[in-house]
């Protein structure tokens, strides 16, 4: 039997995948979380999104952000309790050099792609085993399975919540709440918008978002 989500947490969903998916899974009776930190961007998907008939709560949240995440995670499972979340936000920032002249950018790099995913399934994880039902999904990469010569810390942030999404599978089983570990190759995005290397397989975000519905499902 494929499960069926009525209150859906998404990060990153004012563009890319985290935004198809939020238009995919928007409909009347699901309640959608969306995050974003870009304003316009946000709000435009949440108005499609309600026009749609889901019950929309669009937070300006930094997912690096762990007080604020929470507050607004915890916040929207009172109201509604949540039964699928998508730890979707990343950002892909080195230059050429991996940044080696500013590692500024590597601890940003790490602080949203896997500080962000952290601040986004401690919240709500507890709740889900108090509940004994759910599902967690983090959005890895298939730059997280080999050293790269480009985005080093954007490969390495991935590797890590990849690895860190896999282990946590096996605890959270025995509790009812099933673990999914996404991992694109190239989508159209943002992020891929400037990349300069070639980008194989390169995918529209609307084709990404039903292969992960059908494997979340």
């Amino acid at each position: 039997m494929k499960k069926r989500f009525a209150s859906i947490v998404i990060t990153g969903a004012s563009s890319g995948i985290g935004e198809a998916l939020a238009l995919d899974y928007a409909a009347p009776g699901v309640a959608l979380a969306l995050s974003g930190r870009d304003a316009a961007r946000l709000e435009a998907v949440a108005a499609a999104c309600s026009a749609k008939g889901a019950t929309v709560d669009a937070g300006l949240i930094d997912v690096a952000d762990r007080a604020a995440s929470a507050a607004w995670l915890t916040r929207f499972d009172d109201a509604h309790p949540v039964d699928l979340v998508i730890a979707n936000a990343g950002i892909s920032i080195d230059k050429d050099n991996s940044s080696l002249d500013d590692f500024s950018i590597v601890h940003k790099t790490i602080d949203v792609n896997v500080g962000g995913v952290l601040n986004t399934v401690e919240p709500l994880v507890g709740r889900l085993m108090a509940r004994g039902r759910g599902q967690i999904a983090i959005v890895s990469s298939l730059a997280g399975f080999i050293g790269l010569p480009y985005s080093a810390s954007y490969n390495a942030s991935k590797a890590c919540v990849r690895v860190w999404g896999e282990s946590i599978r096996y605890v959270l089983k025995t509790r009812g709440i099933g673990v999914s570990v996404i991992c694109p190759g190239f989508v159209v995005s943002r992020i891929t918008a400037d990349a300069p290397f070639p980008m194989p397989f390169l995918m529209t975000s609307a084709r990404a978002s039903r292969i992960i519905r059908r494997g979340l499902a």
